[in-house]
């Protein structure tokens, strides 16, 4: 039943805390006045400006409790009623405008409780305004209610004094069973977000987590709501318990509650109609529009929610747009896009630069006999048409689904590959490397589109959007030696040892390559069942993926030579005589493996000594754990180098690089850029060669004024342009 308390008329905007929460030497306006910050000089109202106000139909309940600067003009406050404490700053005759709507600053038919309004404000038509902080030239237009409560939190997972610890807000992430629940925090990123979901059996570290959590906030009870300066709120129904940046738009809403809005005037956030967002966390230049739902969710800096998607219990990383859909107990890293209405993602994680098509449908409550368990995908995963995966499952780095009922669990760990579902043979097919062979353009376009479509004004994280990068390295390295295996077990089923089947395998693929030719072969472990999984054009895949790795680590030999040459050769010759041409550039050291946390890659290494420092104590801080994400991007790039150039050596089988192989190299690599950027052109050529997709249009003329003439194509010229730099480049050396 409904509990309604009746008190005295001058208790209101009063006992705001229960003095039974408060501390020594506490009050209810403790908090607050932490909060509140301004150069101000505050005093009373005048009999005078009393006079003024009441004459202007403004009612309180104790005008005493007013305080004002000596910029004040009762006459900009019209019809008003005020409860409780309250500070009002400079006032002076003007308008204030946005876009469209002018409104005079003051206060006009609203009703304000205990609240700092900042200077030159136009409050219009908010019909109860309660325990808020309000910046200067902020814009409140027709607002129905807006309130903070004394336990207010702004969507981070902490408890105030007295809650119980079922009050705490966590999000669950990964998993529908909340076994990899964690505690939401203002600045969270998706990298403390894999960090905290994983390594669930460390109780310590789980600890350590939360208590770097919980002593980021004060326990205390009596925070107010802030409301940045020169925000535009207007049309809109409850606001509860809400911190908003500076600069933000917020139009339409129907809810907005328990919430931090992070905004600035350099990266603003804007919330449009219908929408009802509640426990969450909305980071620096969001757009989320249209009937939206959120709840219990972390939505990262530039992204967007539009069109009534649905996200609930994830966490959303940068740059990402979900439209439409639904997201449930999802962590997904940066770049990720999922535009239509009937896809649908739970339980997974994905590690960024993804896709989601239209009727996917990544796990739902039907398909076992508990919750769903769990979906792991590296980068550039791409669930296509009406594709439907079963939970546990796990995908290799730009992986590509045909459209399909996939009913058993999944585990395909070779990377850029096409998998079907051959329905009449009752068999997974596989085409390993397919994006090298069919679809280059979209490839090779998709990093550039990432790297430029990545916002952030602070990028303390370099978040890796290259196809060839040690992690998708790392797994072409697993497949070669997963394809050797499947060749010798077809070519040779007698073999039983391993080392044997892989030395095997790999003669025929290096050096009789024929001899494959009509043969059918198979791969074990990627489909839960007993039907077989078929991998298609074996030795196209295994010699594509030697060309990438060594493409590669020649790209990176370049680099080499050119800091070596910026020191010793301003020039950039290489050394002309034969004991100089043997001069080591690379001594070999073993590849590491690489471990993507959100979207950032680091050494595996470094990753487990962040791991540890976390749980000895040595790290005892959200900001030093984003100090070392800092510091392993500013390394990054030379960890990259020395990852690409061991990899360059363990394909070659050699313990050096020398100038000399650098000099044999270059050939090598200007053939794979030219035959990256010739597939790239005729990737996208068959859209204007196919006949059928001509005849809709009266021309070819007319279709290439509504799609752009082929020889036009901004990505294609460029990716010529960076050949011919490239091309120079190497005529230097």
């Amino acid at each position: 039943m409904s509990v309604i308390k009746r008190r005295k008329l001058s208790a209101l905007g009063f006992d705001f805390v229960d003095p039974s929460y408060l501390k020594e030497g506490q009050d209810e306006f403790t908090a607050r006045e932490v909060q509140f910050s301004s150069k101000h000089v505050y005093r009373s109202l005048t009999s005078a400006e009393i006079d003024a106000l009441e004459l202007g139909g403004n009612q309180a309940d104790n005008w005493s409790n007013i305080q004002v600067t000596d910029q004040f003009l009762p006459a900009q406050i019209q019809q008003c009623k005020f409860y409780g404490k309250i500070r009002i700053g400079h006032m002076e005759e003007s308008y204030v405008e946005y876009r469209n709507i002018r409104l005079a600053t003051g206060i006009y038919q609203s009703t304000v409780v205990s609240s700092d309004i900042g200077d030159f404000v136009a409050i219009h038509h908010v019909k109860y305004l309660a325990h808020y902080l309000i910046g200067e030239e902020v814009i409140l237009h027709n607002i129905s209610e807006m309130e903070t409560s004394s336990r207010a939190k702004f969507g981070n997972g902490i408890l105030r004094e007295g809650e119980p610890e079922s009050a705490r807000i966590s999000l669950e992430l990964c998993n529908e069973n909340g076994g990899r629940s964690i505690l939401p925090f203002e600045g969270m990123q998706a990298s403390d977000a894999f960090l905290w979901t994983r390594m669930r059996d460390d109780s310590l570290l789980q600890q350590r987590f939360q208590e770097m959590t919980v002593k980021r906030f004060s326990k205390d009870r009596g925070s107010y709501s802030e409301i940045g300066a020169r925000c535009v709120i207007k049309n809109c129904q409850l606001i509860k318990d809400v911190k908003i940046g500076t600069d933000a738009y917020i139009k339409g809403v129907n809810k907005l509650k328990n919430l931090t809005i992070q905004s600035s005037r350099e990266a603003y956030t804007q919330i449009g109609e219908g929408c009802e967002l509640v426990n969450g966390i909305i980071g620096y230049g969001c757009r989320i529009f249209y009937g939206v739902k959120a709840v219990r969710f972390i939505l990262s800096s530039f992204s967007q929610l539009k069109y009534g998607a649905r996200l609930i219990n994830s966490f959303l990383g940068d740059n990402s747009t979900i439209s439409c859909c639904e997201v449930l107990n999802s962590l997904i890293f940066p770049a990720h896009e999922q535009h239509h209405n009937n896809s649908f993602l739970c339980a997974a994680t994905v590690y960024g630069q993804s896709n989601m098509a239209a009727g996917a449908t990544v796990g739902s409550n039907h398909n076992s006999r508990a919750a769903d368990g769990e979906l792991v995908a590296g980068r550039g995963f791409w669930p296509g048409l009406c594709v439907s995966l079963k939970h546990n499952s796990r995908f290799a780095s730009y992986t590509l689904i045909v459209k399909g009922d996939y009913l058993s669990e999944l585990d395909v760990r070779i990377p850029f590959s096409l998998i079907s579902n051959d329905v009449t043979q009752d068999r997974l097919v596989i085409i390993p490397g397919y994006w090298f062979m069919y679809n280059m353009y979209a490839l090779v376009r998709n990093a550039a589109k990432y790297e430029t479509r990545d916002q952030r004004k602070l990028k303390n994280q370099y978040l890796e959007t290259a196809m060839l990068a040690p992690d998708t390295v790392n797994e072409l390295f697993e497949a070669l030696e997963m394809l050797e295996i499947s060749v010798a077990e077809t070519m040779n089923p007698a073999l039983a040892d391993l080392c044997e089947k892989r030395s095997f395998g790999r003669e025929l693929l290096e050096n009789s390559p024929q001899s494959l030719a009509g043969k059918e072969f198979f791969i074990k472990g990627f489909e839960y069942g007993n039907r077989p999984v078929q991998l298609l054009k074996v030795p196209q895949a295994y010699a594509i993926f030697k060309r990438m790795i060594r493409y590669y680590g020649a790209l990176a030999l370049v680099d080499r030579v050119d800091a070596i040459n910026q020191v010793d050769s301003p020039s950039g010759s290489l050394p002309a005589d034969a004991s100089a041409a043997q001069q080591i550039l690379y001594r070999a050291a073993a590849r590491i493996s690489f471990t993507n946390i959100g979207g950032q890659l680091i050494p595996t290494e470094k990753y487990s000594h962040l791991i540890t420092s976390i749980k000895s104590g040595s790290i005892d801080s959200w900001e030093q754990v984003h100090a070392q994400y800092h510091q392993f991007s500013t390394h990054y790039m030379q960890d990259k180098q020395e990852h690409a150039l061991a990899s360059l050596c363990e394909l070659m089988g050699v313990e050096v690089l020398t100038y000399a192989d650098f000099d044999a190299l270059k050939e090598e690599l200007l053939a794979t850029q030219e035959w990256m950027v010739a597939a790239i052109f005729q990737t996208r050529a068959k859209d204007y060669q196919n006949k059928f997709k001509e005849m809709v249009y009266g021309s070819k003329e007319e279709m290439e004024e509504v799609i752009g003439a082929l020889a036009d194509n901004s990505f294609i010229l460029q990716q010529r342009a960076e050949l011919e730099a490239l091309r120079k480049k190497l005529a230097q050396y």
